[in-house]
């Protein structure tokens, strides 16, 4: 079972930065593609950011490139979005997700239909 637990929301203002965790309490044999998505107030749930298994490769919304990062912490089975110069529209419910599902098109990894996993969410506020 994985079970994914988030913290770090809260609200700040237009520039600043914010770090969400993602801990998987459950088990940590299972090699995941980590992701962040969220859903803004009476929007659909968007791709953020995803990383692989080792860590080696990262992809990223447009909206949010060379603005966030998702760094892993495979010793302490954490996954994190760094998230700078914050924005007004970055307003929303991060939520962390995992798969263990292996996509041969890079894109499936963008969709939340590929991931089976998912954490509650934690509300990110920014007031400009």
């Amino acid at each position: 079972q994985i079970q994914l637990v988030e913290s770090g929301g809260g609200m700040v203002q237009a520039g600043d930065s914010l770090r969400l965790s993602c801990a998987n309490s459950g088990r940590t044999d299972v090699r995941l593609t980590m992701a962040w998505f969220r859903q803004g107030p009476g929007k659909e749930r968007d791709f953020v950011a995803a990383i692989s298994w080792i860590g080696g490769d990262a992809a990223y919304a447009d909206s949010v490139k060379g603005r966030f990062t998702i760094p892993r912490d495979m010793a302490k089975n954490m996954v994190y979005l760094q998230m700078n110069s914050l924005k007004s529209e970055d307003t929303a419910v991060y939520y962390c997700a995992a798969t263990s599902q292996t996509y041969y098109d890079a894109d499936d990894y963008r969709a939340v239909r590929s991931y089976e996993y998912w954490g509650q969410g934690t509300q990110v506020t920014v007031s400009s």
